[in-house]
């Protein structure tokens, strides 16, 4: 039984319009996240509230949150908060990126007609491990003594960034395989 896509709901041209929709939300919210974002980074957080995702030890992200101040920490708050938002956009968009790459040409290739819905899936998964992630960090944020806490955020932050990375890699490929097919098909001369 062949994995059906979990856009199914929506008709190609609802895939369509979704897609461009959701771009465009993702691309915002992420704008607004590196504003955010920059007071973030210093020192003990060159890469903001991705360093403190990645720390994955009590100590360290305690001595991330103390470095950024009270100011900061409302920052952090912010961003953790506004990425619940993000989620569901990026989660989205590259999901749908995956299906219509993977539509486009499927005529041809089946197979990565196939790795694309199951990327789309893995964006979902991805969304799912970044909520979990944000409630870890947020744990840690207002004071929570447990290690498990920035543990739990790396080792869902790890899977989370590969698979997003994963489904990026795989539209790019994608619109790079359409248009060196479509050039070929250009230059063939008519039978």
């Amino acid at each position: 039984m062949k994995l059906k896509n979990p856009f199914e709901c929506l008709s190609i041209r609802g895939q369509k319009h979704a897609f461009v929709i959701l771009l465009i939300l993702t691309l915002t919210v992420m704008l607004g996240l590196q504003v955010i974002n920059s007071p973030l980074k210093n020192e003990m957080a060159p890469y903001g509230i991705i360093s403190f995702e990645f720390v994955g030890h009590l100590y360290q992200a305690k001595n991330i949150v103390e470095s950024w101040g009270q100011k900061g920490q409302v920052y952090a708050g912010l961003s953790l908060g506004l990425d619940y938002l993000f989620l569901v956009f990026y989660a989205g968009s590259i999901g749908l990126g995956c299906v219509l790459a993977g539509r486009s040409l499927s005529r041809r290739r089946e197979l990565f007609s196939s790795v694309g819905i199951n990327l789309a899936w893995g964006q979902i998964c991805a969304a799912l491990l970044d909520g979990v992630e944000n409630y870890a960090l947020i744990r840690v944020l207002i004071g929570s003594e447990q290690e498990v806490w920035p543990a739990l955020a790396r080792w869902c932050a790890i899977p989370k960034f590969l698979i997003v990375m994963s489904g990026l890699a795989y539209i790019i490929i994608g619109i790079i395989a359409v248009m060196v097919i479509s050039a070929r098909e250009r230059e063939e001369p008519a039978a």
